[in-house]
């Protein structure tokens, strides 16, 4: 199929969900060696309040169930906050808006949990909402993640984020009164069967390539294209790390 055939069949991107081109197999993910819900999920059931951070659509909380007594969630990405609302409320999750990650709109000490996936975050303000003894777990995206992309577009990591690793994140929760119970890093291979499915992901993550339009790209998209002609996929390495800490 031509590459613009493969663009022209792609579908609106809402809230955090991918499953348009990984449950049809057009992306796939290898898998880390952690599972992040089945990691948390016990913890929830210890939990009386809990908090959610960059809820996205809410599509991964709302299969999160039983829910402690209290749970909430922010998003701060405007056009996910309806989709987020419409999902979650019925659940009895109060959802909220913020518009920095040094002001969350919650009383200090409100939370004996708060969950993070792929969520950016202050260290100190996370710590002012936590109670003394609660748990912050987190998945973090690390500052290399599918580096190649950026290779292959010829436009370099964002130098403040391609710093974010397991380290520099330890340091700034240790720093601001939480001690680190656990913590892994690791990468794993994610593949993009054809063009269209790649053009998908990047609408929906427009920091990885700044500036990303078709027409401005079209040469490197092109080169892309052939290559997953050629080999079948196109392929990048995700980087990940988890760490769960406590508040002291």
């Amino acid at each position: 199929m031509k590459m613009e055939q493969w663009m022209k069949q792609d579908e609106a991107f809402e809230g955090w969900d991918f499953s348009y081109i990984t449950e049809t197999g057009r992306m796939k993910s290898d898998g880390l060696s952690w599972s992040y819900g089945s990691l948390v999920l016990p913890l929830m059931r210890e939990a009386s309040a809990m908090l959610d951070m960059g809820t996205g659509g809410g599509e991964f909380l709302s299969m999160l169930k039983p829910f402690p007594p209290r749970i909430c969630a922010t998003e701060g990405y405007s056009p996910n906050v309806p989709v987020a609302k419409a999902r979650l409320e019925p659940l009895g999750v109060d959802v909220r808006t913020y518009d920095s990650d040094d002001d969350l709109p919650f009383d200090g000490g409100e939370f004996d949990l708060i969950i993070n996936q792929h969520e950016s975050f202050s260290a100190r303000e996370v710590r002012r909402v936590i109670r003394t003894g609660g748990t912050f777990f987190t998945q973090q995206v690390g500052g290399c993640d599918c580096f190649e992309l950026n290779d292959a577009f010829a436009v370099p990591l964002n130098p403040e984020f391609a710093r974010w690793n397991l380290e520099q994140a330890v340091n700034d929760l240790e720093s601001n009164g939480f001690r680190v119970i656990w913590k892994r890093e690791e990468t794993a291979g994610q593949r993009f069967y054809d063009i269209g499915a790649l053009h998908y992901y990047l609408k929906a993550i427009p920091w990885q390539v700044p500036g990303f339009t078709v027409e401005g790209f079209q040469d490197k998209l092109e080169e892309i294209h052939r290559t997953i002609e050629k080999d079948g996929y196109f392929h990048a390495s995700q980087h990940r790390f988890v760490i769960k800490a406590e508040a002291i």
